[in-house]
Parts: C-alpha cells; sequence; structure tokens
C-alpha cells in the first residue's frame, strides 16, 4: 500500500483562549518558527505571550469558526478527500496539521498501520520556509526516528513557480473577479510575513514570493478582467517588535485608501486553503483598515481552497511524485 498525507500548518481544537494557548504553546515553541534561544525566548512566552495573546487570537478564531470547526483544518480534510480514489485502490489518502491536531505522528502511524509500506508527504505550502516545509521534515523525522521498521519516503517539493499552480491560480482568481460587482483598481497579493532576518539568513522564501507574484502577474496581466488593474505584492501578520518582509499588507491597505484607491481586490496566492489569516485578518481587518483610509469596494478572493482548479493541481502534483510507485 502506498500513502499519501496533505499536511498543512495547523489549527486550535476550538476558538476558546485555552485551546488557542495550547496551539501558541506548541507552535511558538518550535525552533524553527522562533529562532531565539530558548532559554531567552522561553521566559517570554511562557509569562507574557501565552498570558495576553490568545484572547485576542480566540477572538479572531471565533469570527471565522464554523459547524465543521476550523476552517483550515476542514478544508484540508476536503481537499484529502476529494483525492481518494484518484489514484487507485492502493493509495490511501489522508491528512495531517503540522501543529495541533490530527497530528503527523498520529496520521503517519494510521497510514503505516493500514499497511503502507510507501509514503508521499506533501507539505501545502507553494513557496518552501525553514519556518513552514522545513518544520514538517523535522516532525517526520522525529516520528520515524523511534520507529524500527520504517516506509520509504518522498516530499513533494515547493511548487511556486509549478506551471500547474500558476495556472490554477490565474483561472480561479479569474472566475472571482468575474463574479464581483465592481472592477478593481489595484489587486494585492498578500503572503505571509516572515521576519527579515531570515532572508538575510538564506531562507528562499521572499526570493519564491516574489517569483509566484511575477509570473501570476504576467498571466493575469493578459487576460480582460485584469486590464489597467496594478499589482501590488505585500506580506502581511507581523508579529513582535523584529523587522519584517515589507511592504506590509496592512500599512499598503491604508495607504491605498488615503491616496484615493476606491476599488481594491486581495488575493493571498501563499496560502493554499483559506485560515484566520484570510479570513480575519485580510477579509474583516483588511476592509475595516481600507475603508477607513478612504477606500469603498473590497473583495479578499478565495484561496485554492476544493475550486475544481485547485483539486485539479493537487492531483497533477501528487500523481507527478507517485510516479514509479503507481
Amino acid at each position: 500500500m502506498i500513502g499519501v498525507l496533505l499536511v498543512n500548518l495547523g489549527t486550535p481544537d476550538g476558538p476558546d483562549p485555552d485551546s488557542v494557548k495550547r496551539y501558541l504553546r506548541q507552535f511558538l515553541s518550535d525552533r524553527r518558527v522562533i529562532e531565539i534561544p530558548p532559554i531567552a525566548w522561553q521566559p517570554i512566552l511562557r509569562g507574557i505571550i501565552l498570558n495576553t495573546r490568545p484572547k485576542k487570537s480566540s477572538e479572531a478564531y471565533s469570527k471565522i469558526w464554523t459547524e465543521r470547526g476550523s476552517p483550515l483544518a476542514d478544508i484540508t480534510a476536503r481537499q484529502a478527500e476529494a483525492m481518494v480514489g484518484r489514484f487507485g485502490e492502493k493509495v490511501v489518502v489522508d491528512y495531517a496539521m503540522r501543529y495541533g491536531k490530527p497530528s503527523i505522528e498520529a496520521r503517519l502511524t494510521g497510514l503505516m498501520e493500514q499497511g503502507c509500506d510507501r509514503i508521499l508527504i506533501a507539505p501545502m505550502y507553494p513557496q518552501y520556509c525553514a519556518a513552514t516545509t522545513a518544520t514538517v521534515f523535522d516532525e517526520v523525522a522525529r516520528v520515524l526516528g523511534d520507529m524500527r521498521w520504517q516506509p520509504a519516503l518522498r516530499f513533494v517539493p515547493p511548487y511556486h513557480d509549478d506551471p500547474a499552480y500558476l495556472a490554477a491560480l490565474a483561472d480561479d482568481l479569474t472566475r472571482q473577479v468575474q463574479g464581483l460587482s465592481f472592477s478593481p483598481e489595484v489587486m494585492l497579493l498578500s503572503f505571509h510575513g516572515m521576519p527579515l532576518r531570515t532572508l538575510e539568513k538564506g531562507d528562499p522564501y521572499y526570493c519564491q514570493c516574489m517569483k509566484t507574484a511575477r509570473l501570476l502577474r504576467e498571466r493575469l496581466a493578459e487576460r480582460p478582467e485584469f486590464a489597467g488593474v496594478r499589482f501590488e505584492t505585500t506580506f502581511q501578520s507581523r508579529f513582535g517588535p523584529a523587522r519584517w518582509l515589507e511592504p506590509s499588507t496592512d500599512t499598503t491597505l491604508i495607504a491605498e485608501g488615503e491616496k484615493g484607491t476606491k476599488r481594491l481586490i486581495v488575493a493571498a496566492p501563499g496560502f493554499s486553503a483559506d485560515c484566520v489569516e484570510t479570513l480575519e485578518e485580510l477579509a474583516i481587518e483588511g476592509r475595516e483598515e481600507f475603508c477607513e483610509a478612504g477606500g469603498e469596494d473590497f473583495a479578499v478572493l478565495d484561496c485554492l481552497n476544493t475550486s475544481s482548479d485547485g483539486l485539479a493541481m493537487i492531483e497533477t502534483m501528487l500523481r507527478r511524485e507517485l510516479s514509479g510507485w503507481i
């Protein structure tokens, strides 16, 4: 048997402060995520951040929580469900969260219990970053390090410039723009931010984001729906006092409103599924920032999620990496 495991970042078990606190404790204790030495960071984390941030974050999660739970976990689960049966009866498809539940350890163990001796790990991050992609490698290695019998492994590589990914994005975003009640003047391509030092230390994330933005912009600019649209690339979700990648999404939204932009749309091509960063930070907070600064029409376009274009892209990517196994 062959296993396929889609992995995304993670989510709290619920939108309440206690659940968010457990999630943040695990997430912010990862040394790939926070590169400050633990002896200096852990007192700050446990003494300040975990006593203040969960309340604010839980309010954000409460705004986007659904009857099916966390949108990120729900969408990732449905992406995996949609892949079931596409590669034959001997391929088992499942999903996991790097932080929170279902854990990588639980899902890897489950695949092996079903007889999978070859497993393809698919980190659902288009752009590679040590704080996201590499942590999946770390956790898989940790889990397998305690196993006497280990499966053969493959990992889906970053797909920031993959033609299938870019085509899916362009087609899905075009379809969404066609359904808007206004014609945008500006389109922000907003990626999750990272501290500037990650770039200075050699992390390719910033460069891969910029390449995605350039290639996507080239595709969209050829389409009538984007005629005359000005594209801007920004980075969101700043956290802490360190300098982060710029320009920031929030300050750009305010600046656009103040200088007279009235119609603006946002896409988040670095996210494979909608989550609190897109549904709350961009769609709710972003709208308030833009409109209070003088903007009028505003829309945040959906991530690829379980759209037909998105699922076709995932299948293409997985089928390519399963070559020789199926």
